[in-house]
């Protein structure tokens, strides 16, 4: 995720915006930058790579502004360079961006009709000249910046820095987080609360949809709206700011919160938006000419692996098998020397699965890893690298991780079915289209936390859940009833919609709660079968759909669930929110500990 910090100080304010920027580089990036008032103009100093070129930069001319932004950038749009780092800005105004602009393309194409010239390569750029226009037009910053954040599609955090205004800032959040820090008589911005810990223990937290005009004074907070608002300052103990939770309780909380985000950096590294294309790293084999791929990880990554079999084998046309890791290497499994084996880690130190990569070498095959932590041994002795960057996930019940393993499985079945020429260049388009949105629908899917939550109060009373899906939503079903079990104890189970009337079916009573996970899709008839068999032996369904779902499914369901319309291939990934938000609300009533669940580590690291 990249960093945000924003400082309206006493003093010159670059060394502690580099201070917060290092509090911050455990979310990873690749260039870095800070704008600063100097003499109450803008300068912006920026630089490729790590902090310290920042800082041999700024040693030359060291700025003594009192007021400065600044910001780590993980790569979305543009490649890595000093010319696409944050900020980016005008004569007039500087800005810093986390997330994904969706609609940048129309934006730019507008500004360059109406003769605007850019600089970079960024979607963040537009945003910097569309409060220009505003500004050249009149209007002075706050509602240059109110007429500017309706007009943005997608999910981003924002702050905006004025030539000649030495006591403005203004921020705004749309599925990006975003601190505020209160001084004495000085102000602070944070994508995180960890940026600000040295400064202020005194911290608020906007809300989704919020934007706020920061002074030395205070902060005036307005929601989406435009209606003023108040939000909590709490006071956060120093130490605590050390591993932040934001305004959660729990870390699985703020790391579903972040998903939005972290997702967003995901697809920003696997893709160019600008010609709408994947842009994977070099792969040491011709994927055109691969036969077979194998799969293997355990728990969470495994169904993560089972969901892009359905994607490689739909795309790509090549077939796939996905295996239980400590099962792969034991029931020797014949690989072909010269094929392909992909292994699935957040940790990347999984034992299990570090061994079948060892056993998939061993038998001449190609390996390619999809991991969290880019240093790991997983990571180190795979023939080629696929980071998540999801940033560190501190819940033991993974999250964020797979949704950032999905975005990175889906993007090279994509790359696959070019090579394979299953897929046109079009095809990729479109799909390169559907993944920009994921951030935004995302957003919305968090939403249905509220009523989740009084779900969760029917499902707490439960001993046993069942999870229903077809397609890639089978896997999802049986990552859901692995969530619930991990963190809430209730025994669930989850099986591919068929199977029901095979076994599973005996079990269904008036007591037996039923997740059906099941968008309008092509299978969605058949998927309103189960639920008929369901609700005709008194079973308690829930519906995660969409409106078209909703309207069609001829059953009382207990609770539907209704995200937006998507295409398919990306419903895995924005379904899963829901789907985590039904095991931790679950799990949070019945007051089990969320984030240490008994009996499991973060990393499993012993067969």
């Amino acid at each position: 995720m990249c960093g945000i910090v924003g400082i309206l100080g006493k003093s010159a304010v670059a060394d502690k915006v580099v201070e917060s920027l290092r509090r911050l580089e455990y979310r990873g990036y690749d260039s870095a930058g800070i704008a600063t008032l100097e003499n109450g103009h803008l300068e912006i100093c920026r630089a490729e790579g790590k902090l310290r070129n920042l800082e041999t930069k700024l040693d030359k001319h060291p700025p003594k502004g009192h007021a400065g932004i600044g910001h780590t950038r993980w790569a979305t749009h543009g490649k890595p360079s000093e010319r696409n780092a944050h900020p980016h800005g005008t004569k007039r105004v500087a800005v810093v961006h986390n997330g994904i602009i969706e609609n940048f393309r129309e934006l730019k194409e507008e500004l360059k009709a109406a003769g605007v010239s850019f600089r970079s390569d960024t979607d963040t750029e537009v945003v910097a000249q569309l409060v220009d226009r505003e500004l050249l037009a009149g209007k002075d910053p706050v509602a240059a910046v109110a007429a500017v954040l309706p007009r943005l599609k997608g999910a981003f955090a924002l702050g905006f820095l004025f030539d000649g205004k030495t006591d403005l800032l203004i921020a705004a959040r749309r599925g990006s987080p975003l601190a505020i820090g209160y001084g004495n008589g000085e102000m602070f911005l944070g994508s995180d609360a960890i940026a600000l810990g040295p400064f202020t223990d005194r911290i608020a937290y906007l809300e989704e949809g919020d934007w706020a005009v920061l002074t030395r004074e205070g902060a005036e907070i307005r929601d989406e709206t435009g209606r003023i608002v108040e939000r909590t300052v709490q006071k956060v103990p120093a130490g605590a700011l050390l591993v932040d939770k934001g305004n959660h309780r729990h870390f699985m909380a703020k790391e579903i919160y972040e998903q939005p985000e972290v997702i967003s950096h995901t697809f920003g590294h696997y893709l160019d938006l600008d010609s709408e294309t994947v842009s994977l790293p070099e792969l040491p084999f011709d994927a055109k000419e691969v036969q077979h791929i194998s799969i293997t990880a355990c728990g969470t990554a495994l169904y993560a692996g089972a969901v892009a079999e359905y994607w490689l084998e739909r795309f790509g046309r090549v077939p796939v098998s996905t295996d239980i890791a400590s099962e792969f290497r034991y029931r020797e499994t014949p690989l072909t020397p010269g094929g392909v084996t992909i292994v699935i880690s957040q940790s990347g130190e999984t034992a299990d699965t570090l061994a079948s990569l060892r056993y998939a070498k061993e038998c001449g095959q190609k390996v390619v890893a999809v991991v969290n932590v880019p240093t790991s041994t997983i990571a180190r002795e795979a023939d080629v690298v696929l980071p998540i960057l999801a940033g560190p996930e501190i819940g033991v019940a993974s999250t964020k991780a797979f949704t950032c393993q999905l975005a990175t499985l889906a993007c090279l079945s994509v790359a696959f079915g070019r090579a394979k020429g299953v897929l046109s260049a079009e095809d990729e388009h479109k799909l390169v289209r559907a993944f920009m949105e994921v951030p935004r629908l995302m957003t919305e899917a968090l939403k249905l936390s509220p009523e989740i939550e009084v779900l969760a109060r029917t499902l707490a009373k439960a001993r046993d859940v069942l999870y229903l899906g077809r397609g890639t939503n089978y896997p999802l079903s049986l990552e859901g009833a692995l969530k619930l079990k991990e963190i809430s104890y209730i025994h669930a189970e989850g099986y591919a919609g068929g199977e029901l009337k095979h076994g599973p079916i005996a079990l269904i009573d008036e007591k037996m709660p039923v997740v059906v996970i099941a968008p309008h899709d092509r299978i969605f008839d058949k998927t309103v079968s189960n639920m008929e068999e369901v609700a005709a032996r008194g079973g308690k369904i829930i519906l995660v759909t969409d409106p078209k779902g909703a309207e069609a499914a001829p059953i009382n369901a207990v609770q539907k669930l209704i995200l937006p319309e998507m295409p398919a291939t990306v419903c895995p990934m924005v379904y899963s929110i829901p789907v985590q938000l039904i095991a931790y609300h679950t799990a949070v009533i019945m007051g089990t500990d969320v984030d240490q669940p008994r009996n499991l580590a973060k990393s499993v690291t012993v067969e």
